[in-house]
């Protein structure tokens, strides 16, 4: 039955050599892995404004700057992730670049930060999905939805992560319609709104009573000068780059896509830059043009601009659908980078080795499950509010980003020390070539290398600016994150990472020491075995128990005890008198608890038989019967598992099992 199941949600099992048939293209990619990225257009527009009209409805003059600023980011961003894609094709982005340049501490923190963002990009994006859905049934006999978000939340983390599990060319297949559906729906809202605004000057009313970030205080638009506007301008800048979360992913999930992997990677990222572009100025402009302010927690701005621009009419609701869709799938980043990210650190011993192994459908799939569930757990610590989880958020995709950003630049520069001291033994080739006199040749060969050195040397320049300045950018908003929402929740992400990596680290250091303890080095060979006891607790006579008997005589003739638990005179008195008949060759053992414990004296009897004799293999043979039914385990004892986990600890002791399968 649980079989059956599993196949009815996931599929049927796909071999490994379809690996290379699930791989994606561009155009579905771009729906995998750009999902979180896209989406977080729909709410970084707001999140700026929560901001900037903490000073008055005037402050809203300085969105457009703030939007180009954060476009220019991305640029920047783009380019590195895109020089990182080519740098590291085999995937992992910022903690495979943090470890090979910065060390793997700097590594660990990357991927801690990484892994914390992807469960913190599945409970945001679903619960701002869900407030997107709740939004549109405000005034609407669906509007009890709101009371319900928390449970509309998991049940969408669930059914991403069923997709999930099902591969990932059908997830991609399935995620793509949605994907696109809302970038033509923002590029009409866009269009359809400028398009009023210019030619009827139509603007949103101004809110009577201005909704924005308490923890930003009031204050009076004129009052801010000097270095309080700053502030307020570099708070409104970093809140709004959560819209670059997801940027990354990309470069994370190389290996996903159809070879060339590395050049559909990077066009892909490209394809991703572009169109977040148009939207992130596109929504911000617009706006800033009609007046927008946010409204409250019961609608989303995307929501109060397309209801204002088309009315309550099919193409508002088609936009609410498919502003929902995106951000509820835009979970399905993390269900791609997650796993993948953590197979990597459990390749490297520093997650259980669980992780690394793919499923039935070649998909990391206990990695899904795992974030499955810390996101659920999420989402029910705070209540399904995206906008209260923002802080932690944006905290870890930052860290991450200038972690990979400040490795790239290492990575340059030690590339250029590389290919340098490849020159100069070629420049000494040179030499000893003159020295034979092939003038014409050397002449051609030192201009060859003096063009490549020029032209390396160009490029390592541009690359060291380009991940130069983009570590720069993302360390200050990383300190304005810290600073501003550091008593909002920010520091529970600061005290968290560094506990992932003391976990990395235990999880690693384990690792080694069972390797270092099964290791064959230095192994002097020792005695055999001088003896073999059977001992196989009973609770009574049955044809499981008399199968057990016949198994442990056929292992260890002569060397066989069974074990008795007194609990009840009177079956045990009927054991005996039955033994003769039933137990011929095997020793009897009555052990008396008058505590009515079964496993206290068994335990403390295996103990005294295996210190014994030196060298003695004691085995525990556990007689067990299996009911024709899975549910019908319910309804029997678990007695043989707790032993089992009783004895599993004890050194010099074997337990084993043997079944007895019933018919029905």
């Amino acid at each position: 039955m649980p079989t059956t199941l599993k196949r009815l949600f996931v599929g049927r099992a796909l071999r490994s050599e379809q690996a290379a048939h699930e791989r994606l293209n561009k155009k579905t990619a771009l729906a995998v892995f750009s999902s979180d990225a896209l989406s977080s257009v729909a709410y970084s527009t707001e999140a700026i404004l929560l901001v900037l009209v903490a000073a008055g409805s005037s402050a809203i003059i300085y969105l457009p700057p703030i939007a180009i600023g954060l476009t220019l980011l991305l640029a920047i961003l783009a380019l590195s992730y895109k020089q990182t894609i080519h740098a590291y094709p085999s995937g992992g982005g910022a903690y495979i670049v943090a470890k090979d340049n910065l060390g793997t501490q700097a590594g660990l923190i990357a991927a801690g930060s990484l892994l914390v963002d992807y469960i913190l990009t599945v409970s945001v994006s679903v619960s701002a999905g869900v407030a997107a859905i709740t939004s549109a049934a405000q005034g609407t006999r669906f509007a009890v939805l709101q009371n319900h978000r928390v449970a509309l939340c998991i049940f969408f983390v669930a059914f991403i992560a069923v997709i999930n599990l099902r591969g990932v060319r059908e997830s991609g297949a399935f995620f793509a319609g949605p994907t696109y559906l809302f970038i033509l729906s923002m590029l009409a809202l866009i269009a359809v709104g400028l398009f009023r605004y210019f030619t009827a000057h139509q603007v949103m009313p101004v809110p009577e009573k201005l909704y924005f970030d308490s923890s930003v205080g009031s204050v009076a638009h004129h009052l801010l000068t000097g270095g309080a506007l700053i502030w307020l301008l570099l708070r409104a800048f970093a809140a709004g780059c959560t819209a670059l979360t997801g940027v990354e992913a990309i470069s994370n999930g190389i290996p996903a896509f159809q070879a060339p992997e590395s050049k559909n990677a990077a066009t892909t990222l490209s394809w991703m830059a572009l169109v977040m572009t148009t939207l992130i100025l596109g929504t911000g402009f617009l706006a800033y043009k009609i007046q927008a302010h946010p409204v409250g927690p019961e609608e989303t701005l995307v929501s109060s601009i397309a209801r204002f621009t088309f009315g309550g009419g099919t193409i508002y609701f088609i936009i609410q659908a498919a502003t929902a869709g995106i951000l509820v799938l835009a979970a399905n980043t993390s269900f791609a980078d997650f796993p993948r990210l953590a197979s990597l650190l459990a390749a490297d011993r520093f997650l259980p080795r669980q992780l690394a192994s793919r499923g039935d459908r070649l998909v990391f799939s206990n990695g899904i499950l795992i974030l499955a569930l810390l996101a659920s757990g999420l989402i029910l610590l705070f209540r399904g509010d995206e906008q209260a989880m923002l802080p932690l958020y944006a905290l870890g995709v930052f860290i991450s980003f200038t972690l990979s950003q400040a490795g790239m630049v290492i990575h340059w520069l030690r590339l250029r020390r590389v290919d340098e001291s490849k020159r100069r033994i070629k420049e000494e080739e040179e030499i000893h070539r003159t020295e034979s006199g092939d003038t014409g040749a050397v002449s051609h060969e030192s201009e060859r290398l003096s063009a490549i050195d020029r032209d390396l040397a160009g490029n390592w320049l541009a690359s060291i600016v380009v991940n130069g300045l983009g570590a720069t950018i993302t360390f200050l908003v990383l300190i304005v994150i810290v600073l501003t929402k550091f008593t909002h929740g920010a520091w529970a992400v600061l005290v968290l990472i560094p506990l992932l990596v003391v976990m990395f680290r235990s999880i690693r250091r384990h690792y080694v020491e069972v390797a270092s303890q099964l290791s064959t080095e230095g192994l002097v060979p020792v005695g055999g075995i001088r003896a073999h006891q059977v001992l196989v607790p009973i609770s009574g006579i049955h044809r499981g128990v008399i199968y057990a008997l016949e198994y442990a005589k056929s292992i260890a003739p002569g060397n066989v005890t069974a074990i008795y638990v007194d609990l009840n005179e009177e079956a045990t008195r009927k054991l005996r008198e039955k033994w003769p008949l039933w137990g011929e060759g095997v020793n009897l053992v009555v052990l008396h608890s008058p505590y009515r414990s079964l496993t206290r004296p068994l335990l403390r009897y295996v103990e005294r038989v295996a210190r014994q004799v030196d060298n003695q293999m004691t085995t525990v043979l556990l007689p067990e019967f299996v009911p024709a039914k899975w549910w019908h385990q319910l309804l029997h004892n678990q007695s043989s598992l707790l032993l089992k986990g009783a004895l599993l600890f004890k050194k010099g002791v074997i337990v084993t099992s043997v079944p007895y399968h019933l018919h029905k």
